[in-house]
């Protein structure tokens, strides 16, 4: 995965993602679709618009959150779907439902499937970006996973027809920790609580 943290002013206003599947999963998303070369563009967007519809349900796999708090989203747009080689490339974005303001060490990014069962990961910290100014404000730190030996047994040891354990996937993903310079508060604009 790639993501782009957007915002200026010390206020965050959504991600924009770019997200790589695996060949395998590629060639599973587009199985009874008609990829000739005078249907594939009418194709992936079909496929693209899908899959974003199908991610709804699941807050875009992508949890934000102020301390405990979780910060919500308006419906992903501008959902494109490219081909690499034998993968697909999806890109989106993803706007907050208001912009957040920076704080100082209390927000924090996760992008995962919850049943464990699909890995999602960032390979470095430099596919974390934060775009417009907000680099000026923040720096971001990469957590790697720490799951306990008797949840990786216990994960190890699930069927692969058992019911998703959705609270699985949170223990063995990253998560992006911010580190910012808070902003005083009467430096939001009015505009922040405009939007809906």
């Amino acid at each position: 995965m790639k993501t782009y943290i957007d915002g200026k002013d010390g206020m965050i206003t959504g991600f924009r993602m770019e997200w790589s599947f695996d060949p395998m999963t590629s060639a599973y998303m587009l199985d009874g679709e008609d990829t000739s070369p005078e249907m594939e563009a009418k194709t992936f967007t079909k496929v693209a618009a899908s899959v974003l519809d199908n991610m709804m349900h699941e807050h875009y796999f992508t949890y934000f959150y102020d301390g405990e708090k979780p910060i919500k989203y308006q419906l992903a747009r501008y959902g494109k779907l490219n081909r690499d080689r034998a993968r697909l490339v999806l890109t989106f974005e993803l706007p907050l439902a208001k912009p957040q303001l920076v704080t100082a060490e209390s927000l924090k990014l996760l992008v995962f499937e919850p049943s464990y069962y699909v890995d999602m990961s960032w390979l470095s910290k430099r596919d974390v970006i934060l775009a417009g100014d907000l680099a000026d404000y923040c720096e971001l730190e990469m957590v790697a996973p720490n799951p306990t030996p008797e949840q990786m047994s216990y994960a190890i040891s699930l069927p692969a027809d058992a019911d998703p354990d959705n609270a699985l996937g949170q223990l063995f993903t990253q998560s992006v920790r911010f580190h910012c310079q808070a902003i005083a508060e009467k430096e939001v604009g009015d505009d922040s609580e405009d939007s809906n």
